[in-house]
């Protein structure tokens, strides 16, 4: 009896070995993330300042004293900040201050990318800074007709700069950003 239980023990044994081993494991890779926001829908806003564009209908603008704006992202938990100023014989100090502004987070940025924009139509010039790495602010910009008007604007996260964290929320924001540079409208 002890001899057909070896012999029934060896066959079982040998039958899950030889089945068990017929497919390579393979490790999963690591799942990620994935975020996805919606298709932006843009509307024009326009109230009594010097200038209009147009925003995500996802975001919530709030207007602030002498034309400065809060547009809100609160599903993203992120905030662009504008602000508008008029030129008085200053574009010089205007645009140098809002090169600061943006170069002032080279500490902790991996790099920042300039991206000239002009719009000889509208009369529209201006700069688009990608800051890479974990920089408070990602995207900075600024906007001006060189003669009476100049808009200046920063992208912030209500968290900890962790640029692989904010990277999709970034990257969705940034091109409503570029949306506004692209249509402002001077009055």
């Amino acid at each position: 009896m002890k001899q057909i239980t070896k012999i029934a023990f060896l066959l079982f044994t040998s039958a899950l070995f030889l089945t068990s081993c017929t497919k390579e494991a393979k490790p999963k890779p690591d799942s990620l993330l994935r975020l996805e926001y919606p298709n932006p829908v843009y509307k024009n806003f326009d109230e009594t300042c010097a200038f209009s564009f147009q925003k995500n209908e996802l975001s919530i603008v709030e207007q602030e004293k002498n034309c400065a704006f809060k547009i809100n992202y609160p599903k993203l938990k992120a905030t662009i900040y504008m602000n508008y100023k008029p030129v008085n014989g200053d574009l010089n100090k205007l645009l140098k201050d809002a090169q600061k502004l943006t170069y002032d987070h080279t500490i902790k940025a991996d790099g920042i990318i300039e991206q000239p924009f002009v719009n000889p139509d509208n009369k529209v010039y201006g700069m688009f800074y990608e800051v890479e790495g974990d920089a408070a602010t990602n995207v900075q910009f600024y906007a001006t007709d060189s003669v009476k008007n100049f808009v200046v604007g920063s992208l912030y996260f209500y968290a900890k700069p962790n640029y692989d964290s904010i990277y999709p929320a970034a990257a969705y924001i940034k091109d409503d950003i570029r949306r506004i540079m692209e249509s402002i409208q001077w009055k």
